[in-house]
């Protein structure tokens, strides 16, 4: 499958097509390992809920949607207007999925919102990163002027550090504002980046 994902619909006076993020592409992996990167197509729902199945459910309880639910699933297939998902696939199954929440209309037109899910198996190995990456590329061609990205202190350590070192800064900590399924607090960090006008400037 090859192609771009398509813009954000509707008059949206951000929106901008110039050099659109392509498909699909490969990459090597921190251990060799050679991944498939591309856009989540409607023939992928099957894959896409065998790759939530095999998520532990510590790692779910932390997601704001029930990826147990076909219709979650489904949503994120047949949504193309403000929610943009790609795959990582090895060996024909889906490694990591990486999704990019817009809005077309309103006073949040302006922001994206990331999320990024990676097999356990394939965590530590700079996949996350180089999805991070991709999000953030395909959010400056949609002419988005901000991106956030959500944390658990304590959890998602290794996200953390990623988003650091790719210019995201500390927008806010909200203290004992999650809990886990034993009902324990933790920490939410906010995390937001700024976009580039273009991608030299990065």
């Amino acid at each position: 499958m090859t192609g771009v994902f398509p813009g954000i619909a509707g008059k949206n006076p951000l929106t901008r097509r110039a050099n659109p993020v392509r498909y699909p592409k490969e990459i090597v992996l921190k251990d060799g390992t050679e991944v498939l990167i591309r856009p989540l197509a409607s023939e992928d729902e099957l894959l896409l809920r065998r790759f939530y199945s095999g998520i532990s459910e510590e790692d779910r309880w932390f997601m704001r949607f029930d990826v147990r639910d076909p219709v979650v699933i489904r949503s994120w297939v047949e949504d193309q207007k403000e929610v943009f998902s790609m795959i990582a696939l090895c060996a024909g199954d889906i490694v990591a999925h990486a999704r990019l929440h817009t809005h077309h209309y309103g006073c949040y037109q302006h922001q994206g919102r990331l999320r990024i899910i990676v097999n356990p198996g394939y965590r530590h190995k700079r996949l996350g990163s180089w999805m991070l990456l991709d999000l953030i590329h395909l959010a400056m061609d949609k002419g988005l002027r901000e991106v956030r990205a959500d944390f658990v202190v304590g959890i998602e350590q290794a996200a953390i550090e990623s988003a650091y070192k790719l210019d995201f800064f500390k927008k806010a900590l909200l203290e004992d504002f999650i809990m886990d399924s034993q009902g324990r607090l933790h920490d939410l960090l906010i995390m937001t980046k700024q976009l580039h006008k273009d991608w030299g400037d990065f």
